[in-house]
Protein backbone atom coordinates (compact mmCIF):
# COMPACT_ATOMS: atom_id res chain seq x y z
CA UNK A 1 0.00 0.00 0.00
CA UNK A 2 2.64 2.49 1.20
CA UNK A 3 4.38 1.68 -2.31
CA UNK A 4 1.61 2.38 -4.19
CA UNK A 5 1.22 5.51 -2.81
CA UNK A 6 4.59 6.73 -3.31
CA UNK A 7 4.49 5.66 -7.11
CA UNK A 8 1.10 7.56 -7.29
CA UNK A 9 2.95 10.87 -6.15
CA UNK A 10 5.45 10.62 -7.90
CA UNK A 11 3.20 10.76 -11.11
CA UNK A 12 1.30 13.19 -9.77
CA UNK A 13 4.59 15.25 -9.11
CA UNK A 14 6.16 14.12 -12.73
CA UNK A 15 2.94 15.10 -14.61
CA UNK A 16 1.51 18.45 -12.96
CA UNK A 17 -1.76 20.13 -12.85
CA UNK A 18 -1.66 20.33 -16.85
CA UNK A 19 0.47 20.29 -19.51
CA UNK A 20 4.37 20.04 -17.98
CA UNK A 21 6.91 22.46 -18.81
CA UNK A 22 10.73 22.05 -19.40
CA UNK A 23 13.40 24.40 -18.56
CA UNK A 24 12.73 28.19 -19.39
CA UNK A 25 13.08 29.60 -23.11
CA UNK A 26 15.32 32.73 -22.68
CA UNK A 27 14.54 35.04 -25.02
CA UNK A 28 16.84 38.44 -25.75
CA UNK A 29 15.13 41.74 -26.11
CA UNK A 30 15.89 45.25 -25.71
CA UNK A 31 13.11 46.80 -23.54
CA UNK A 32 13.53 50.09 -25.55
CA UNK A 33 11.39 50.32 -28.36
CA UNK A 34 7.46 50.39 -27.57
CA UNK A 35 5.21 48.94 -28.62
CA UNK A 36 7.11 46.26 -29.65
CA UNK A 37 9.56 45.95 -26.69
CA UNK A 38 8.90 47.95 -23.63
CA UNK A 39 8.47 48.15 -19.69
CA UNK A 40 4.68 48.76 -18.07
CA UNK A 41 4.42 50.78 -14.94
CA UNK A 42 4.41 47.51 -13.13
CA UNK A 43 8.26 47.20 -14.41
CA UNK A 44 7.25 43.83 -16.50
CA UNK A 45 7.96 43.60 -19.77
CA UNK A 46 4.83 44.53 -22.59
CA UNK A 47 4.46 44.81 -25.84
CA UNK A 48 3.74 42.97 -29.20
CA UNK A 49 7.19 41.02 -28.97
CA UNK A 50 6.82 40.08 -25.47
CA UNK A 51 3.02 38.95 -26.18
CA UNK A 52 4.63 36.94 -29.77
CA UNK A 53 7.81 35.57 -27.12
CA UNK A 54 4.55 34.04 -24.33
CA UNK A 55 2.60 32.35 -27.12
CA UNK A 56 5.89 31.18 -28.68
CA UNK A 57 7.21 29.78 -24.84
CA UNK A 58 3.37 27.90 -24.64
CA UNK A 59 4.07 26.39 -27.91
CA UNK A 60 6.87 24.79 -26.66
CA UNK A 61 5.85 23.58 -23.70
CA UNK A 62 8.61 25.44 -21.76
CA UNK A 63 8.35 28.71 -19.53
CA UNK A 64 9.40 31.79 -20.36
CA UNK A 65 12.67 33.80 -18.91
CA UNK A 66 13.17 37.57 -20.46
CA UNK A 67 16.35 38.96 -20.86
CA UNK A 68 15.92 42.57 -21.23
CA UNK A 69 19.82 43.30 -22.88
CA UNK A 70 21.10 46.42 -25.23
CA UNK A 71 20.63 46.21 -28.80
CA UNK A 72 23.88 45.85 -29.80
CA UNK A 73 24.24 42.69 -27.02
CA UNK A 74 21.71 40.77 -28.11
CA UNK A 75 23.93 38.96 -30.88
CA UNK A 76 26.70 38.03 -28.55
CA UNK A 77 24.48 37.26 -25.66
CA UNK A 78 22.71 34.67 -28.20
CA UNK A 79 26.16 33.20 -29.12
CA UNK A 80 27.48 32.81 -26.08
CA UNK A 81 24.12 30.72 -25.13
CA UNK A 82 22.87 33.28 -22.24
CA UNK A 83 19.55 33.18 -24.37
CA UNK A 84 18.17 31.14 -26.93
CA UNK A 85 16.42 33.26 -29.22
CA UNK A 86 16.03 37.21 -30.20
CA UNK A 87 12.82 38.66 -30.37
CA UNK A 88 13.35 42.20 -30.58
CA UNK A 89 12.17 43.58 -33.94
CA UNK A 90 15.30 42.24 -35.06
CA UNK A 91 16.18 42.58 -39.44
CA UNK A 92 17.03 39.46 -41.25
CA UNK A 93 20.59 40.53 -42.85
CA UNK A 94 23.32 38.93 -44.74
CA UNK A 95 26.06 40.23 -42.30
CA UNK A 96 23.68 39.04 -39.81
CA UNK A 97 23.50 35.78 -40.87
CA UNK A 98 27.41 35.27 -40.76
CA UNK A 99 26.87 34.50 -37.07
CA UNK A 100 23.75 33.75 -36.19
CA UNK A 101 20.52 31.99 -38.03
CA UNK A 102 16.95 33.54 -38.93
CA UNK A 103 13.30 32.15 -38.47
CA UNK A 104 11.35 32.59 -41.65
CA UNK A 105 10.01 36.37 -41.19
CA UNK A 106 7.08 37.34 -39.55
CA UNK A 107 7.07 41.29 -40.20
CA UNK A 108 8.05 43.22 -43.19
CA UNK A 109 8.73 47.04 -42.55
CA UNK A 110 10.51 49.69 -44.47
CA UNK A 111 13.16 52.35 -43.65
CA UNK A 112 11.58 55.54 -43.46
CA UNK A 113 12.30 59.17 -42.69
CA UNK A 114 11.18 61.43 -39.85
CA UNK A 115 12.04 64.79 -41.48
CA UNK A 116 11.89 68.22 -39.17
CA UNK A 117 9.57 70.57 -39.94
CA UNK A 118 11.67 73.21 -41.42
CA UNK A 119 14.53 71.14 -43.33
CA UNK A 120 14.04 71.24 -47.24
CA UNK A 121 14.99 67.53 -47.17
CA UNK A 122 11.58 65.56 -48.66
CA UNK A 123 13.18 61.95 -49.96
CA UNK A 124 16.72 60.21 -49.12
CA UNK A 125 18.03 61.63 -51.64
CA UNK A 126 18.05 65.27 -50.71
CA UNK A 127 19.99 64.28 -48.02
CA UNK A 128 22.44 62.81 -50.08
CA UNK A 129 24.72 66.18 -50.07
CA UNK A 130 27.12 67.79 -48.64
CA UNK A 131 25.49 69.93 -45.58
CA UNK A 132 23.09 67.52 -44.96
CA UNK A 133 23.19 66.02 -41.44
CA UNK A 134 20.82 62.28 -40.70
CA UNK A 135 20.36 60.90 -37.86
CA UNK A 136 20.50 56.97 -37.60
CA UNK A 137 20.26 54.40 -34.31
CA UNK A 138 23.48 52.68 -33.77
CA UNK A 139 23.73 49.24 -34.72
CA UNK A 140 20.48 49.41 -36.91
CA UNK A 141 19.86 48.24 -40.17
CA UNK A 142 18.74 52.07 -41.26
CA UNK A 143 22.85 52.76 -40.32
CA UNK A 144 24.11 49.97 -42.01
CA UNK A 145 21.97 51.25 -45.41
CA UNK A 146 22.85 54.67 -44.66
CA UNK A 147 26.77 54.42 -44.47
CA UNK A 148 26.93 52.20 -47.69
CA UNK A 149 24.10 54.70 -49.82
CA UNK A 150 24.31 57.90 -48.38
CA UNK A 151 27.85 58.97 -49.04
CA UNK A 152 27.93 62.49 -48.84
CA UNK A 153 25.78 63.47 -46.00
CA UNK A 154 27.04 63.33 -42.13
CA UNK A 155 25.88 60.30 -40.03
CA UNK A 156 25.03 61.15 -36.57
CA UNK A 157 24.98 57.81 -34.87
CA UNK A 158 22.91 57.41 -31.69
CA UNK A 159 22.56 54.48 -28.96
CA UNK A 160 19.00 55.82 -28.56
CA UNK A 161 15.87 56.56 -30.47
CA UNK A 162 15.04 59.55 -28.34
CA UNK A 163 18.78 61.06 -29.25
CA UNK A 164 18.40 60.91 -32.69
CA UNK A 165 14.15 62.43 -32.54
CA UNK A 166 16.17 65.12 -30.34
CA UNK A 167 18.70 66.00 -32.78
CA UNK A 168 15.64 66.70 -35.62
CA UNK A 169 13.06 68.99 -33.60
CA UNK A 170 16.49 71.30 -32.18
CA UNK A 171 17.62 71.12 -35.81
CA UNK A 172 20.49 69.56 -35.69
CA UNK A 173 20.00 66.72 -37.90
CA UNK A 174 18.20 66.74 -41.29
CA UNK A 175 16.23 63.49 -40.84
CA UNK A 176 15.93 60.14 -38.83
CA UNK A 177 16.35 57.03 -40.55
CA UNK A 178 14.58 54.29 -38.62
CA UNK A 179 11.21 51.48 -39.18
CA UNK A 180 8.18 53.59 -40.80
CA UNK A 181 6.04 52.59 -37.49
CA UNK A 182 8.63 54.27 -35.38
CA UNK A 183 8.85 57.38 -37.98
CA UNK A 184 4.97 57.30 -37.66
CA UNK A 185 4.64 57.10 -33.76
CA UNK A 186 7.67 60.15 -33.12
CA UNK A 187 5.78 62.20 -35.65
CA UNK A 188 2.47 62.20 -33.86
CA UNK A 189 4.29 62.82 -30.76
CA UNK A 190 5.28 65.71 -32.16
CA UNK A 191 3.45 66.74 -35.02
CA UNK A 192 4.55 70.45 -35.08
CA UNK A 193 8.06 69.81 -35.07
CA UNK A 194 8.12 67.37 -37.56
CA UNK A 195 6.98 65.50 -40.88
CA UNK A 196 7.30 61.83 -41.98
CA UNK A 197 7.77 60.49 -45.16
CA UNK A 198 6.47 57.11 -44.72
CA UNK A 199 7.20 55.31 -48.10
CA UNK A 200 9.68 52.99 -47.61
CA UNK A 201 13.62 53.84 -48.53
CA UNK A 202 13.99 50.06 -48.24
CA UNK A 203 12.38 47.32 -47.63
CA UNK A 204 13.43 44.72 -44.62
CA UNK A 205 11.91 41.73 -42.68
CA UNK A 206 12.21 40.82 -38.93
CA UNK A 207 13.07 37.10 -37.75
CA UNK A 208 12.90 35.21 -34.78
CA UNK A 209 17.32 35.20 -34.08
CA UNK A 210 18.60 31.89 -33.41
CA UNK A 211 21.89 29.85 -32.97
CA UNK A 212 23.56 29.07 -36.03
CA UNK A 213 22.85 24.96 -35.80
CA UNK A 214 20.18 24.96 -33.66
CA UNK A 215 18.23 23.70 -36.75
CA UNK A 216 15.64 21.49 -33.99
CA UNK A 217 14.77 25.06 -32.65
CA UNK A 218 14.44 26.59 -35.87
CA UNK A 219 12.21 24.10 -36.94
CA UNK A 220 9.85 24.19 -34.03
CA UNK A 221 9.98 28.33 -34.19
CA UNK A 222 9.03 28.03 -37.60
CA UNK A 223 6.25 25.54 -37.26
CA UNK A 224 5.14 28.32 -34.62
CA UNK A 225 5.12 31.38 -36.72
CA UNK A 226 2.86 29.27 -39.74
CA UNK A 227 0.71 28.46 -36.70
CA UNK A 228 0.40 31.77 -35.06
CA UNK A 229 -0.28 33.37 -38.23
CA UNK A 230 -2.67 31.04 -39.50
CA UNK A 231 -4.64 31.31 -36.68
CA UNK A 232 -5.15 35.57 -36.66
CA UNK A 233 -2.07 35.87 -33.89
CA UNK A 234 -0.67 38.79 -35.73
CA UNK A 235 -3.67 40.32 -36.81
CA UNK A 236 -4.44 40.85 -33.21
CA UNK A 237 -1.13 41.72 -32.00
CA UNK A 238 -1.91 44.59 -35.13
CA UNK A 239 -5.12 45.51 -34.06
CA UNK A 240 -4.21 45.75 -29.79
CA UNK A 241 -0.70 47.64 -30.39
CA UNK A 242 -1.19 49.66 -33.65
CA UNK A 243 -4.56 49.69 -34.49
CA UNK A 244 -4.69 53.63 -35.35
CA UNK A 245 -1.30 53.15 -37.33
CA UNK A 246 -3.05 50.29 -39.56
CA UNK A 247 -5.70 52.35 -40.39
CA UNK A 248 -3.64 55.72 -40.97
CA UNK A 249 -1.40 53.85 -43.43
CA UNK A 250 -4.10 52.67 -45.24
CA UNK A 251 -5.79 55.92 -45.69
CA UNK A 252 -2.31 56.86 -46.80
CA UNK A 253 -2.01 53.92 -48.95
CA UNK A 254 1.13 52.59 -47.51
CA UNK A 255 1.29 48.78 -46.95
CA UNK A 256 1.03 47.58 -43.19
CA UNK A 257 3.87 45.27 -41.95
CA UNK A 258 1.83 41.99 -40.66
Amino acid sequence: MKTALLFALSVLLLLGCGTPKTDALAVGMDLSYPPFETIDRAGQPAGASVDLARALADFLHRSLRIENLPFVGLVPALKSGRIDVVISSMTDTAERRKSIAFSEPYVTIGLALLIGKNSPVHTAADIDQSGRTLAVRQGTTGEVWARANLRAASLLALDKESSAVLEVLQGRADAFLYDQMSVWQNWRQHPDGTRPVLEPVNREHWAVGLRLGDDVLREKVNAFLREYRAAGGFERLGDRYLGEQKSDFRARGVPFFF
